[in-house]
């Protein structure tokens, strides 16, 4: 599945490159940037400070560029946790419709995730 990358992401990938001393060359054809997004997002990164120009021209990653490495990893552990959340819910929504619609009379032999029938079986009056 291909999607477009949001700017946090390309922000992620210029940083990974930037772990070692690399030119903006470098950046540009590794991020799959043009030259145009590449001046940007590096005027940005140091403007924040998170990678630095060193005098010989090339760019390195800084102690805070690597502190937002380490959240932007816990984010999108988060949110892949969040996806499954949500898709387990919405299992469950459908397996209670297949129950009240298709003529079911009990949820025991439906292929539904244990922790919704345990659930659902806890919360009968």
């Amino acid at each position: 599945m291909s999607r477009n990358r949001c700017r946090l992401d390309i922000v992620r990938d210029v940083l990974t490159i930037s772990i070692v001393k690399v030119r903006k060359t470098k950046i540009m054809h590794q991020a799959n940037l043009n030259y145009v997004q590449v001046n940007k997002y590096l005027k940005c990164l140091l403007r924040s400070g998170l990678v630095e120009l060193t005098g010989d021209s090339y760019y390195l990653i800084t102690r805070k560029g690597h502190e937002f490495l380490q959240l932007h990893n816990a984010y999108i552990e988060r949110c892949n946790r969040i996806r499954t959340a949500v898709r387990e819910t919405e299992q469950g929504r459908l397996t209670l419709e297949r129950i009240c619609f298709n003529g079911d009379h009990g949820i025991e032999g439906l292929a539904i995730n244990k922790d919704i029938l345990a659930d659902l079986q806890n919360k009968r009056p």
